[in-house]
């Protein structure tokens, strides 16, 4: 009972730590699990790990039972990419889909070959192991990939691609894994392996596209006609996930993979409600199932394994799957697609390996070790060291190789405005004359059809049901400005995209001098001594936005409170000299002291 609940809370510290350090947070899991695990053996009393991950009879230690450990490793890894599913969208390949179809095929064959006669002449591995190790480390982790997105802005294109490679060829890279392995199980000749492969292959594809696709349908149904009650919406589609995987197992081994994948790739693409609801719950079970994988994976490993990567010839393989196999399969991937030079540099040397990687290894390194197959102890560690020097180049490398290609999006100074009515849109207007990137989105027509001719970039859809991150790189926008009529919406477009903004970022209009959100949730209030009637007023009357000079806080407060009694003027926030937006008041309706600046006001010109 303390080793496992030791592992929940080391994890969640882990992730914690990585949160604060913007690193990956396989990076800390995999060296947490290190030292509870093998390392731990060094110091202490009775030379046993502090966590063994797979019980052992005689010792009375350990945690899982042989087979339900990988029973549990399989089940959360299809339970992680069931949500790396749903993330997929259609319209983020417009331009991108040959080039990422390319890579999923080409880069993955490249990866596979060129790891596997590596493998053979700097270790010596026999070709079948080599082929192994060359079928586990064609897969990249969107669990390293998802973080690393959401620490360093980088441009659409090398994300896009980036996320859906890491996805779609995680189940392709576990079924070649598979039928490898399979194949070394098999004692077969070598003639043998292209019929078996190939059968196995078409078998697993039809199985998991069938059934992913059938019950996702079903699953779709059920959600539309609200047959399944909100309380259970989230067990109810995490049990349809595990029973798509074991039931597609059982036709085909190791679909179970592709099944999920396929499965929330439907779901993520149709137009279905409480999505939104089920990607929460699904986020959060991910980061608790990584953070479970990754110590146990790492703890399973033993010393003496460790120990055989104190060799030059592990090192160096290492350099060769980094610095020769990734760049070689991108740029054969990339040639002739929508990506510059400088964003295929970039993705050659971003390549890491995540939690499928590790989680087979570990399946199949064990299980051939006890089969006695001769250099099968190098599988795990060997696929171990690739994982943590990939995530350590991504986690260390992403940002300053990114300003070195010149792939990182500009400076986020954007500005997300919620709703487009006239006074959305002359604010709108006054900030992108200013220099300033803005984004409106609404679901009126009108509205955006208005603000699109002031050449306002804009976005139609439901902020209940859209992900907006979907439509454009929130990470690039610095404010966010709730300005419907509607105090729901401004409040959930507040609550739901907070992660994004700062606090002091984040302004909403008040719907009425009794609105209290923004005191509450301690966000800015714009326009903060007249309510969203007001400002649609004074807008309809002086369809004008203009900026009071001040210095100090004596002279503001004087041309404030000249300003309030005239309802044709509205003062609404502080424009300064270096180009930041600030409250005009403090929560209590104070006015702060900004030492200079200028009022930035709606409504008739006010005399200076």
């Amino acid at each position: 009972m303390v080793e496992l609940a030791g592992i929940i809370i080391l994890g969640i510290g882990a992730q914690w730590l990585s949160w604060k350090m913007k690193v990956p947070a396989i990076l800390p899991l995999i060296l947490l699990g290190l030292v509870v695990g093998p390392l731990s053996t060094l110091w202490s009393i009775d030379g046993e790990k502090w966590i063994e991950p797979i019980y052992d009879q005689d010792s009375q230690l350990g945690i899982f039972p042989e087979s339900y450990f990988f029973y549990f490793v399989s089940l959360s890894i299809g339970v992680i990419l069931f949500e790396g599913g749903l993330t997929l969208k259609r319209k983020e390949i417009r331009n991108l889909g040959p080039v990422i179809l390319r890579l999923v095929i080409l880069g993955s064959f490249v990866t596979f070959i060129g790891a596997a006669v590596s493998a053979y002449f700097i270790l010596g591995l026999s070709y079948s192991i080599s082929l192994l190790f060359g079928a586990l480390i064609i897969v990249t982790g969107p669990t390293v990939i998802a973080p690393i997105l959401q620490n360093v802005s980088l441009n659409r294109n090398i994300a896009t691609t980036l996320k859906w490679e890491s996805i779609i060829i995680d189940p392709i890279g576990a079924l070649v894994a598979v039928l490898v392995f399979e194949f070394i199980l098999s004692n077969r000749g070598a003639l043998a392996f292209t019929p078996v492969a190939l059968l196995g292959f078409i078998k697993v594809v039809l199985t998991g596209f069938i059934i992913g696709i059938s019950v996702g349908y079903l699953l779709y149904y059920l959600i539309k006609r609200n047959l399944i009650p909100k309380y259970l919406l989230n067990v109810f589609t995490l049990a349809t996930v595990l029973g798509v995987f074991v039931l597609s197992d059982l036709f085909a081994k190791e679909s179970g993979l592709l099944s999920v994948v396929v499965m929330g790739t439907l779901l993520g693409n149709l137009d279905m409600p409480k999505l939104k609801d089920i990607l929460d719950f699904k986020e959060s079970l991910s980061v608790l199932l990584i953070s479970i994988l990754f110590i146990v994976l790492a703890a399973h490993i033993d010393l003496e394994d460790l120990y055989l990567l104190n060799d030059w010839r592990s090192w160096m393989l290492l350099a060769v799957v980094i610095l020769i196999i990734r760049p070689l399969g991108v740029m054969l991937s990339t040639r002739g697609g929508e990506l510059s030079l400088k964003e295929k540099l970039f993705m050659s040397l971003i390549g890491p390996r995540g939690i499928v990687a590790a989680g087979i290894a570990s399946l199949f390194g064990l299980r051939l070790v006890d089969e006695g197959v001769a250099g099968a102890e190098y599988i795990t560690p060997e696929v171990f060291m690739v994982v943590l020097g990939t995530v350590l180049l991504a986690a260390v490398g992403a940002r300053p190789l990114g300003q070195l290609f010149g792939v990182l999006e500009k400076r986020n100074d954007g500005i997300l405005i919620i709703g487009a009515d006239r006074a959305s849109r002359l604010l709108g207007a006054f900030f992108k004359d200013q220099g300033r990137r803005v984004v409106m989105v609404d679901m009126n027509t009108t509205y955006l059809r208005k603000a699109a001719e002031e050449e306002i970039e804009v976005h139609q859809a439901d902020i209940y049901q859209a992900d907006l991150n979907e439509l454009f790189d929130i990470d690039n926008m610095e404010y966010l400005f709730a300005m419907t009529g509607s105090g729901d919406v401004n409040r959930y477009a507040c609550n739901t995209y907070q992660t994004f903004f700062k606090r002091e970022n984040t302004f909403v209009v008040l719907q009425s001098a009794a609105d209290r959100y923004a005191k509450e949730k301690n966000i800015q209030m714009l326009a903060p001594f007249d309510d969203h009637i007001d400002l649609l007023e004074v807008a309809r009357d002086h369809p004008q936005i203009h900026l009071l000079n001040f210095v100090g806080k004596e002279e503001m407060q004087q041309k404030v409170n000249q300003m309030r009694p005239d309802n044709a003027s509205i003062p609404m926030c502080i424009w300064t000299p270096e180009g930041e937006i600030l409250p005009l008041t403090n929560p209590d309706l104070e006015i702060v002291d900004y030492g200079e600046g200028s009022i930035i006001y709606l409504g008739r010109s006010f005399n200076q």
